[in-house]
């Protein structure tokens, strides 16, 4: 099977020597889980999209630092791409970014939150279960960075697993759309590097929590696992 990986963004350059760009995480994360996938990036944050939906199997969105609600040249594209492989049922899974772009490509609303940031582990609940939910688990914990948050999402979406904090932290868009909040594909020791570079910039006592809560476990396999599931359509 082949994934079109449609890259938004670039790993701040100060972590790429250690943990390398978007698509070599993605590809890292799935050959935890023997998925067997082959690969092909896009770089839509250059302006560059597939000339065809038939080129992959699937797509993946991945995340930003930019906000689905600005006006970049690349994005309305982009969210057009979204529309052609929902309209042809084509299987897509978008990742904090791509959850959001998904979001606002389908009519759904996303904002910056006045929650502030997410950062560190999130704990969720699993609130919908589906068929490619396997292994299936009552909680869901997933690395995040985000401020912004889908409060509304697309039409026909459907939320699986929400918090207090992200009422829609995972929504199904009929069987082909996928949208995750959480990074599966990051490891612990890049989201505390990443959130030590954020410093300045967000508070301390929030960093300072986040770090603390990288000590719970994550269930990013499981997060693979399902999204190999639903690629493949079990």
């Amino acid at each position: 099977m082949k994934i079109g990986i449609l890259q938004c963004d670039d790993v701040r350059p100060e972590l790429l020597p250690a943990y390398g760009n978007y698509p070599v995480m993605f590809e890292t994360l799935f050959s935890k889980v023997d998925a067997d996938f082959e690969y092909q990036t896009w770089r839509v944050l250059d302006g560059k999209l597939p000339e065809s939906t038939e080129l992959c199997d699937g797509w993946l969105i991945t995340g930003s630092r930019h906000a689905a609600y600005e006006s970049h040249d690349w994005m309305l594209p982009l969210f057009d791409f979204i529309r052609t492989l929902h309209q042809q049922d084509k299987k897509l899974i978008g990742i904090c970014f791509g959850h959001q772009a998904v979001a606002e490509a389908l009519g759904g609303t996303v904002v910056n939150s006045d929650k502030g940031w997410g950062l560190g582990v999130a704990e969720n609940q699993v609130v919908q279960k589906k068929s490619w939910m396997q292994p299936g688990t009552e909680t869901f914990a997933l690395l995040v960075s985000h401020q912004d948050q889908v409060v509304e999402p697309g039409n026909g979406g459907v939320t699986l697993i929400e918090s207090d904090f992200c009422p829609h932290f995972m929504v199904q868009y009929n069987e082909n759309m996928l949208t995750i909040q959480g990074h599966p594909e990051f490891s612990c020791s890049l989201a505390r590097d990443l959130m030590e570079l954020r410093r300045e910039s967000v508070e301390k006592d929030v960093v300072d929590e986040a770090i603390a809560s990288l000590l719970q476990p994550v269930d990013d396999i499981i997060c693979a696992r399902w999204m190999v599931h639903f690629f493949k359509g079990l």
